[in-house]
């Protein structure tokens, strides 16, 4: 079995860790931080084709899920509330509302998780830096999705390439499963379109869908 696929199964069997990260358990969060941070950190860098963008955004997200952890109601509905969290801290960072004072933003004990979700940061950029597709096609994949509307966008991303079930991004979302089916009809639709004006198919795309 190849480490990717333990990592997957890794992600998908971590209740335990989910239920001890919520009750406070440091290590606990620092396991599932490095369990789904290239996750988050691939969903945020889809979103705005910009590494400095999907890192910042990523590092807010898991500060966030840090903080906030006690507010999760199930740990089924860990991923989705993950999700819920990224894309939020995505249209922060897109309306630009946030400076870059993460150290100061924070006491000084949750500058200690800054430290360590900054370290998991730097594992996992260089990791995704030399799998990173190339770069030509990357922007082009991106100009694609940037064309569809962000309702549409945001729904490709998470079933496409992360694999949520409608269930999860409905919750994500907060909106019907019916909504999230046809957001992603009309959106893959659109999206065909486009990427075939510019010439961008499944042949000539190095790309992990």
């Amino acid at each position: 079995m190849t480490g990717p696929d333990l990592l997957q199964i890794a992600m998908e069997h971590s209740e335990s860790l989910i239920i001890k990260a919520r009750s406070g358990d440091e290590y606990a969060f620092n396991r599932l931080a490095s369990l789904w941070y290239k996750r988050i950190y691939n969903f945020c860098y889809k979103y705005f084709g910009s590494h400095d963008a999907a890192m910042e955004a990523t590092q807010k997200t898991f500060i966030a899920v840090h903080k906030s952890f006690h507010t999760l109601q199930s740990t089924d509905r860990f991923k989705s509330w993950l999700y819920r969290i990224a894309l939020n801290k995505c249209h922060e960072e897109e309306r630009g509302k946030f400076r870059k004072k993460m150290v100061s933003m924070f006491s000084s004990s949750e500058e200690g998780v800054t430290m360590q979700v900054a370290q998991v940061a730097d594992s996992a950029s260089s990791n995704a830096d030399r799998k990173m597709l190339k770069k030509e096609l990357a922007e082009l994949v991106t100009k694609c999705l940037n064309e569809l509307s962000s309702e549409q966008r945001e729904v490709v991303i998470m079933k496409e390439y992360e694999g949520l079930k409608f269930r999860e991004i409905a919750e994500a979302l907060d909106i019907s499963e019916n909504t999230a089916k046809s957001r992603l009809y009309y959106g893959l639709t659109s999206l065909r379109k486009t990427m075939s004006k510019m010439n961008v198919t499944r042949e000539t795309l190095d790309y992990e869908l």
